[in-house]
Parts: C-alpha cells; structure tokens; sequence
C-alpha cells in the first residue's frame, strides 16, 4: 500500500512527540547519514515494524502489498524517496502507526536534504550487497557508537574478530562516516599474498625491474586521499612486518627497484581474526608493529554472543531475497538458528538462508530446510520430547544436557547460553526424563 497523500497530524499526538524527541536526540552525531541511519531504527522499533528505510525508488517500482509507503517531500533526489516500512504481511496496522511513519516521512525530507548539503551523494542506498550493521543487542550498539568516535580522526585502527563477523564491513563504514569518504577504499587480504610478492603489491615497482615487468602503484598509493584495509594482517611474515611497520610509521614507502621515497596521504585499517596479543607472546608477531596498530581497538563480537540480532539478521536477509523467493521462518526453525553456535558468524547464517531461499518447499522455512549440521542434537531433542509426549520440564532439562554437552560441560558457559541461573540449571541436570514419565499400565 502507498500513501500519496500526508496524513494530518495531531500536534498532541504522542507519536509525534516522541518522534520529536528523538530527533532532538540524534543532533549530537556529526554524521548525517549515520543519523539517518538511527533515525531509521528509532523509527522502526516505535512502530513495531520488520524495517523501516528512506529508499530512492524508480517511479515504476513493484510495490508490494506488505510494505507501506509515504513519499519523502522536497527529496532532493533526481528519483523519487519514500519512507518504506515492511510489516507482517498477517499484521494489520494501526491508524496510529500510519500517522507515526506520515510524521517520519517529514523528518526524513529534513534528514536527506542535510545529507546530500554534507556531500552525502545522490543516492541513498549503496548497492554493493553487504549487510550493514543489523541488529539491537547491546554488543552492536557498543561497536556503532565506537565506530562514529573513531571514524572522525586518521588514526590507525585495529579491527579484531572472528571469521564472518563483518570486520571488513566495520572498516567500510568507518570510512563512509569519514572525513576521506570521497577518496578511495582499498582492501587488502594479507593471507592471499604470495609472500615474495607482498613489497610489490603493497608498495608497487618500478617500470624494467625485471624483463617483463611492468611498472604499477602499489596499494598503499592506490588508496591515497582515501582508507587502506589490511585484512588478516597477522598472516603476515615477519619479513612483510618489518617493511609494513615503517610504511605505517612513516607514511612514505618506496616500490620494488626505486630510488625516491613517496608521501602517501592514507589512513590505515588493518584487522585480524586472532588476537595480535596472543601472537605477540608466542613470538608470531612483532611487538614494534603490535604497538604502532593496536592504539585505536574495534572489537567485533562474534554472533553466539549477540543471539538476540539472530532473527533479526535472518529477517534482513530474507528481506533481501524476497525479489527472488519471498519466505518466512516458522517457529521451530527460529528456534533452531538461535539455538546454534554459529562457528562461521554472520557470513554463515546468510549462506544459510541462502540455502533454505533455494530448497524450501513451501513458503514457510521449517526444520527440514536448514543444514543437517546446524542440527546436530537439536533437531533430535525436540523429535524425542514429541514423540514421547514429554512435559516442559522434560523437554528443558533435555535441552539443558544438550546445551551443557555443547559446551564442554562447562555449566557456568552453558548459564549463560541458556540465559538461566546456575541454579536452574542445576535442578533441570537433577531431572530425569526417563524416571519421571509415567509407565504404560500391564494389560
């Protein structure tokens, strides 16, 4: 459904209010996209919505019929803008919702057009298929507000966290709410570079080196004026440390069969799914390059320990895929993705999803649609509790042993999985399914 016309609005309306409220709240950050970006979340969380995005929209867009629409008035964009929210498509929303997103829809218009005075660009939504920085939970919120105070500076930045957990995207948006945002951004992974190739790539060479060779700008120049990304910067030799650390030190570096040194105007990120401390101690990193990285710190944190964004990340993604193949998640597989340890992160799950887009053979994601690893022992615990007419507390105090063997029998970690008191856990381990369901009677 669309909105052509703008709702009136009550000034006493409580929506409007507390959307005043929030906006009010938001002029602290300097960034204007990133106050958008809040202004969004705020929004969506108010009306109990799946999404909510200000979007660029061809004038012929599919529109479809679980998403409501206001345009954005005065956007001063060469397509129009609307203010989209996505809803339950069961759900029926209220007149008090609608007056809610016809309110934001105005201060949308206010937020672009401050946008686009900054030097935002022209359009609103970058295309490039990363997920941005989904989720709610305090861990998300910690690392959104480390990323608007260190995007403001040159400082060199050390981004650490697991394998999947987005350190690549933390780097992108630190230089998108940058002040380099216009100059370029050039990733790098380490781990992928021959090592007797790394002075080259890093640092470029020089035209008749070698027969053949070809003179070319190394990475450090080909991100000047912009941001260069040094991903798994711990897959390093100690050779490629030693020539990293006085580039990053001096901001001059010399190609491979050159005699002049280069000034480069580049702000460095590096990132690293191990800790450079533990490296460090175990000889495997130089202690000099630990120092020069390690001033400014992002910690990413892995999904298991962010389970609340879960649902709300396999939403986006299956937002994201509703052109291809529009779905939803029953319960038991809701249950199941957040019951997971989630080894691969983020990157894992939106495989996941993937999978399930492709192979599901209704419109809802059951238990069967998901990967026979990612159940290991789950899927078997509800099966059993079914089958055998189980109570709750049968049912939780299987789980429970699952949970608890999931985690090395380490019960004060199974606590904290299974969000219980030590307690708790305690009284569900003493409970024995098998002793307590009742026996059939002899005939």
């Amino acid at each position: 459904m669309h909105a052509t016309d703008v709702l009136s609005v009550d000034p006493i309306d409580p929506a409007t209010t507390l959307l005043a409220a929030i906006t009010s709240g938001l002029s602290v950050v300097r960034e204007p996209r990133l106050v958008r970006a809040r202004f969004e979340e705020e929004l969506r969380t108010l009306v109990n919505a799946r999404s909510v995005a200000v979007r660029d929209c061809a004038p012929d867009s599919v529109r479809r019929p679980d998403v409501i629409s206001f345009d954005v008035p005065a956007a001063p964009w060469t397509v129009p803008a609307r203010l989209e929210a996505v809803f339950e498509s069961t759900r029926v929303v209220t007149e008090s919702q609608l007056r809610t997103l016809s309110f934001g829809a105005q201060i949308a218009s206010l937020l672009v057009q401050i946008e686009c005075a900054s030097g935002g660009g022209a359009r609103l939504r970058r295309d490039d298929g990363a997920a941005p920085l989904i989720g709610s939970s305090t861990a998300i919120h910690a690392v959104r507000e480390r990323i608007e105070r260190v995007a403001m500076t040159d400082f060199t930045i050390l981004i650490e966290g697991e394998s999947g957990t987005g350190k690549e995207l933390v780097a992108r948006q630190i230089h998108d709410l940058s002040g380099r945002r216009k100059g370029p951004f050039v990733a790098v992974n380490c781990a992928a570079i021959v090592e007797t190739l790394i002075e080259a790539e890093l640092f470029g060479i020089e035209d008749r080196t070698a027969t053949g060779v070809r003179g070319r700008r190394g990475k450090f120049e080909s991100a000047h004026g912009g941001t260069l990304f040094l991903d798994e910067i711990a897959d390093l030799s100690p050779a490629a440390q030693a020539k990293l650390l006085r580039a990053i030190q001096d901001l001059i570096v010399e190609r491979v069969g050159g005699s002049a040194p280069r000034r480069i105007d580049t702000r460095i990120i590096v990132a690293t799914n191990r800790p450079l401390s533990e490296m460090v101690d175990r000889g495997r990193f130089r202690l000099d390059l630990f120092y020069r990285l390690n001033g400014i710190d992002v910690q990413v944190p892995p999904l298991r320990l962010r389970r609340s964004d879960i649902l709300e990340l396999a939403s986006y993604f299956l937002e994201r895929y509703r052109t291809v193949r529009p779905l939803k998640l029953s319960i038991a597989a809701s249950d199941a993705l957040q019951a997971y340890g989630w080894p691969g992160n983020v990157r894992e799950l939106e495989r996941v999803i993937e999978r399930a887009v492709a192979l599901a053979t209704t419109d809802s994601i059951g238990l069967e649609d998901l990967p026979p690893s990612m159940l290991a022992g789950h899927g078997d615990a509800l099966l059993t509790a079914a089958r055998d007419n189980d109570s709750m507390r049968a049912c939780g105090s299987r789980y429970a042993r699952l949970v608890l063997e999931r985690c090395a029998n380490n019960k004060r970690r199974a606590c904290r999985e299974l969000g219980i008191s030590y307690h708790t856990l305690q009284g569900y381990l003493k409970f024995r399914p098998e002793k307590a369901r009742p026996q059939k009677a002899r005939p």
